[in-house]
């Protein structure tokens, strides 16, 4: 007889062992072991996801065109008439029955994709720059890695991985970062992968009890780490692909420095330690006096496993998942991801927004700080974005600072803050605004001496 949480005392038999080591080796291969492939660090995930956009790079736009109309055209008939068989599905009613807010992105989604793929209507809209990033870049990376993501996510948090690791680091991440063991695994999945991963991790945990309205908005908004593959690019894009060891060294500090000091102060410090409503705490993290934490954390993963659902059962949840972002997430992607790169390339808003920083930037010492300012906050919008303006700046030392502070706020609306606002998880979007702020505060210094240091 084995008891872990404190709702549950079952018998786990002795198959739980290899229900849980088995599927958890393969999720942490899929998502969290690096394997340097086409020269660029990634994971299995990241492959999987390469090779369809390779493959099928030229259809996936014109896919993308007809999946924001099914989207729209689906969630249009469904809100109007609400018929019997979608009102009787939770997951349908779910996706196709909207409020007015949901209902017009859907629609403008829509618009904008159709303007971008044709290059027809205002160039503003239909424009390589604004809506054809969204559409040629943004949407399918979103697409094809939430495919594999959203499928295979089950082996990384249904068999017992987690709670395993949980266990072994809890002591560690409670104290330095007030957030049980088990954030390290999407902390993990971001670093190795892409931070939209970790995030879906979280909101899915957060979903099923095993986070509370506090760790699931600070895991979402600090955890969230710039990959490494992601990373490199980006140090490519402005021409510090030399100097790569130590700007992505910088990146890690500055990020965990920021994770300490950010659960601390408002807003998230301010979040309540109170589970999602629905289904309330799933969790006891509590390691008994005089266990081992590796005996605790197996005993844990072992219940877990032997509890995990059938595999029918996971793969319904997974492709649930993935229809979930690729008809509710990829059209507000499409419709407020196009917005905000029209005010950042036509508009003088973060210009404007700006000029506070000129004098900041220069007092820290970087050349061809008026030209630098924008790029700082330009990231809130996309954080590919700050790379692009950065690019024609001539100094290594402030493109290096750029690129490195656009890493590290993470906070952009183009993908995480979409995601974050259309999931559960309790922040707004003043909220993200502050957030990106405080992170651009905190990691700026950081990004800076390491500027001076090595460049």
């Amino acid at each position: 007889m084995t008891t872990i949480n404190k709702r549950e005392t079952t018998t786990v038999s002795s198959s739980a062992t290899w229900k849980f080591i088995i599927p958890s080796l393969i999720g942490a291969l899929l998502f969290l072991v690096p394997i340097k492939y086409d020269g660029q660090v990634t994971i299995v995930i990241g492959i999987l996801a390469s090779f369809l956009q390779s493959t099928f790079g030229e259809w996936i736009p014109g896919f993308v065109v007809l999946l924001l109309g099914f989207s729209a055209v689906t969630t249009l008939a469904a809100t109007a008439l609400k018929p019997t068989f979608v009102k009787n599905s939770p997951f349908m009613r779910s996706i196709f029955i909207t409020g007015p807010f949901g209902l017009i992105v859907r629609v403008v989604g829509f618009t904008v994709g159709i303007m971008a793929f044709y290059e027809i209507g205002p160039e503003f809209i239909s424009s390589r720059n604004t809506g054809g990033v969204v559409l040629y870049d943004l949407a399918p990376v979103l697409l094809t890695w939430f495919l594999f993501a959203g499928i295979l996510l089950p082996l990384l948090v249904e068999f017992g991985l987690m709670e395993f690791v949980g266990a072994l680091v809890n002591k560690f991440m409670r104290p330095v970062f007030t957030l049980p063991g088990r954030s390290s695994i999407d902390c993990m999945a971001s670093w190795m992968g892409a931070a939209p991963v970790g995030v879906l991790v979280t909101m899915k945990q957060y979903n099923e009890g095993y986070y509370t309205k506090r760790e699931a908005a600070v895991i979402a908004t600090t955890f969230s780490i710039a990959s490494v593959a992601f990373s490199l690019v980006v140090a490519n894009v402005v021409g510090i692909g030399h100097l790569f060891l130590p700007f992505y060294i910088a990146i890690s500090v500055a990020c965990v420095v920021a994770a300490i000091i950010m659960p601390r102060i408002p807003p998230l410090s301010r979040k309540a330690d109170t589970y999602y409503e629905p289904v309330g705490k799933q969790i006891d993290d509590n390691i008994p006096e005089g266990v081992s934490l590796v005996k605790w954390g197996f005993e844990a993963a072992r219940l877990k496993a032997s509890n995990s659902g059938s595999v029918k059962k996971l793969a319904k949840s997974g492709a649930e998942t993935v229809l979930d972002i690729w008809l509710g997430l990829i059209p507000l992607v499409m419709a407020l991801g196009t917005l905000a790169l029209v005010l950042a390339e036509y508009t003088p808003v973060f210009k404007i927004i700006s000029y506070p920083l000129i004098p900041v930037l220069t007092l820290l010492g970087l050349p061809e700080a008026a030209e630098a300012a924008p790029t700082l906050l330009v990231g809130f919008a996309d954080m590919f974005l700050p790379a692009i303006l950065g690019s024609g700046i001539e100094s290594d030392l402030t493109k290096f600072v750029l690129a490195g502070v656009s890493l590290t706020q993470l906070i952009y609306m183009s993908e995480i803050g979409i995601l974050i606002l259309r999931s559960n998880i309790p922040v707004n979007f003043l909220e993200l605004v502050l957030i990106f702020i405080l992170r651009t505060i905190i990691t700026l210094p950081i990004i800076v001496i390491f500027a001076h240091i090595f460049v």
